[in-house]
């Protein structure tokens, strides 16, 4: 396809940092564009089983405590998320299970997958780690244990489910992920970035990522075709 038609489809303004970092050579900014929209479908792919693995995790842990629709049960009244400080929380939750219940397709399992990634994010700040009285740790069996450097606590989860979110979110909304934010420098540090802390989340949820992602994850292998 010609640079002209391809920078109306997409935009001149959205394609102009690739042809700023391919020194202005057109045919090598619609490659680096075609190659960040590889590695954002494999890097969503990746994020998408491990928030697969990481919601089961959660629910694993929540039932056990808190009994099959904890979900559900968290936000009627009396409920652990009702109360003000898990106000948003609930909010969000208790919409999608009324849209589920008035169109009389309530299950549990229907509710969760309601949920998108920042709900499981949210779990591990103060507010809501508090009302599930603090078990959400379990969720992570192989996680480190603290030590006077570094508290491996629910803050710390918080953090790095919030790094694998704004990734996401970037993905979600065709933002570029093979240059640094506000920069035309190609580099894919970010992309392993992100990609190495999912790997030891999977390792302390318990999880042999190597195994469960078999043949869906070619993220190495496009970053690596990135950096030529």
């Amino acid at each position: 396809m010609k640079f002209s038609k391809f920078q109306h489809i997409v935009s001149e303004d959205r394609l102009q940092r690739y042809v700023v970092a391919c020194n202005g050579n057109h045919a090598k900014a619609i490659i680096l564009y075609r190659r960040n929209v590889a590695v954002s479908l494999e890097m969503f792919a990746v994020v998408g089983a491990f928030e697969v693995a990481l919601r089961n995790s959660i629910d694993r842990v929540m039932k056990s405590h808190f009994g099959n629709d904890w979900l559900r049960d968290a936000i009627l009244p009396g409920g652990i998320f009702d109360n003000q400080s898990c106000r948003d929380h609930a909010r969000i939750i208790r919409s999608a299970y009324e849209k589920l219940d008035r169109q009389g397709h309530y299950t549990h399992t229907h509710l969760l997958s309601k949920m998108e990634f920042g709900i499981w994010k949210y779990m591990f700040s103060s507010p809501q780690f508090r009302a599930a009285n603090r078990v959400l740790l379990q969720a992570f069996p192989n996680k480190p244990t603290s030590t006077r450097e570094i508290q491996y606590n629910n803050t710390f989860i918080f953090n790095e489910l919030d790094h694998v979110n704004s990734l996401r979110n970037r993905i979600a909304h065709h933002e570029p992920i093979c240059f640094p934010t506000g920069h035309a420098t190609i580099t894919t540090s970010y992309i392993q970035f992100i990609y190495n802390k999912i790997m030891v989340l999977f390792d302390w949820l318990g999880i042999d990522a190597k195994n469960y992602l078999r043949g869906i994850d070619h993220v190495k292998c496009i970053c690596n075709r990135i950096n030529l």
